[in-house]
């Protein structure tokens, strides 16, 4: 009988994921894709989120809210790629002279605030995407990026200013509540 509700338990886990895929796996893919500005890589970040619940025993059972966690597992797991294809970039410069690319003009189909978000530095971008299009307040993309608020509170105001100066002729003023 204990394999039964163990079996039965495992089957209602399962089922509450899949109902939570379905129902945040698109907007957890466009915060990542804002974060990342690779929709591959953002995809990739997302489900393995999702793998990493669904590995864990109860899956998201005693999580408070499941698509927090997702999120946070997701942009764990962006900086570790960050961190790793740093470390191989510059072993692999290191003895080569770095040589530069030219690359395609834009095509219609790039947005400008897309465009502008990928031009801003990593740190200016991570705080921006977090605040601003997953709808964190300050407190919590801080303790999510592991710095102290006004850390977060500073990188937003310089994110909004690289912004507006890369987004000629769009208002820059920001409402506050």
């Amino acid at each position: 009988m204990g394999a039964e509700k163990t079996t039965s338990a495992r089957a209602a886990a399962e089922q509450a994921l899949a109902e939570l895929y379905h129902a945040s796996y698109r907007r957890l893919v466009a915060q990542m894709f804002a974060f990342t500005t690779d929709l591959t890589e953002a995809q990739d970040v997302v489900q393995e989120a999702f793998a990493r619940a669904l590995a864990r025993p109860q899956g998201l059972g005693d999580v408070d809210t499941p698509e927090a966690w997702l999120r946070t597992v997701a942009i764990n797991v962006v900086r570790r790629r960050w961190r790793r294809r740093q470390i191989l970039d510059t072993i692999l410069l290191r003895d080569r002279p770095v040589q530069q690319l030219v690359a395609a003009a834009p095509g219609p189909e790039r947005a400008d605030l897309r465009d502008a978000i990928a031009a801003l530095p990593r740190v200016y971008r991570e705080v921006i995407v977090l605040h601003y299009l997953a709808d964190l307040p300050v407190d919590e993309v801080a303790h999510l990026l592991s710095v102290p608020v006004g850390t977060v509170k500073s990188r937003l105001s310089r994110g909004r200013a690289a912004l507006a100066a890369r987004l000629h002729g769009y208002p820059t003023e920001v409402a506050l509540a």
